[in-house]
């Protein structure tokens, strides 16, 4: 079991995770899809360059309408681990291709620390500059108005609720972010912790965040941890008082090289022409 949560689930494996639904807000006849990748944590040897670079692969042969990384680029633990500089995952990274785009936000990690923990902070820069070199559009309290098949929707991007340039306080501004938005199209909201989603208006038709890692260590003990952080904000699709919010296990680890019954994965979700369902 130790061989298994250590090196063979963390390191190896890897799980497409489907959704289909049509959120509240969200017009049926809107069809998009969507590969979200999320909490890659770049570090040698569980999540190298070369790795990233096969998830990468896996998410364009979806064929997606869009792609989004929803942020902790940057390696989330020390423990027996070699850096992935940003040059190298943004390389990686670069294939990814959608007809919409590819929007991104930060993490925590991504302002905390460098590469890895321990490493200087340097403002996010270094996770910027890997952005960039992976092609993709970074939304830091930014709304940006797409269209598929002719009916427009909003991507808003919020900044980390955790951590800035004080390492304090984060950085987000939901009401500046949402008072970008110019139109009655619907909205989904990429932020990197799920905690945003108790502040989210109805009109929101869908969160799409990750950082809980879907609990990491899927046993009794590890998750009342995650239940006290995140109350029932953990893993999957979640709907309050007709609010949606999906939540990612995302790919990589923090605080120690483990999972355990949460593997890594890929999310892909399909929003309308189908109902709501998960595969």
């Amino acid at each position: 079991m130790t061989s298994y949560a250590f090196a063979i689930e963390p390191g190896f494996r890897l799980e497409l995770t489907p959704y289909r639904m049509t959120p509240t807000g969200w017009p049926h006849e809107l069809r998009l899809k969507a590969a979200i990748i999320t909490d890659i944590h770049a570090c040698e040897p569980w999540m190298s360059a070369a790795r990233i670079r096969a998830i990468a692969e896996v998410a364009v042969a979806l064929r997606p309408d869009v792609i989004f990384l929803l942020g902790d680029f940057s390696g989330g633990h020390a423990v027996l681990t070699r850096p992935v500089q940003p040059e190298a995952w943004g390389e990686a990274l670069s294939i990814l291709s959608a007809p919409l785009g590819v929007f991104a936000v930060l993490g925590n990690h991504d302002w905390l620390h460098g590469p890895l923990p321990g490493m200087p902070a340097d403002g996010a820069e270094g996770v910027r500059r890997g952005l960039r070199l992976a092609g993709a559009r970074l939304l830091e309290n930014q709304a940006v108005r797409l269209e598929k098949d002719g009916r427009p929707f909003w991507i808003v991007g919020l900044g980390d609720q955790i951590a800035g340039p004080t390492g304090m306080g984060g950085v987000d501004d939901l009401p500046g972010s949402l008072a970008q938005v110019t139109d009655d199209a619907p909205i989904l909201l990429l932020a990197h912790e799920p905690q945003i989603f108790r502040r989210t208006p109805p009109r929101v038709s869908l969160t799409l965040s990750g950082h809980t890692h879907g609990g990491q260590i899927n046993i009794p003990y590890a998750q009342r941890r995650f239940r006290r952080e995140f109350d029932d904000l953990v893993y999957g699709h979640i709907v309050q008082d007709e609010r949606h919010i999906l939540i990612s296990a995302g790919l990589g680890t923090s605080h120690a090289p483990i999972r355990f019954l949460r593997p890594p994965e890929i999310v892909e979700l399909t929003l309308g022409g189908a109902a709501d369902a998960r595969v």
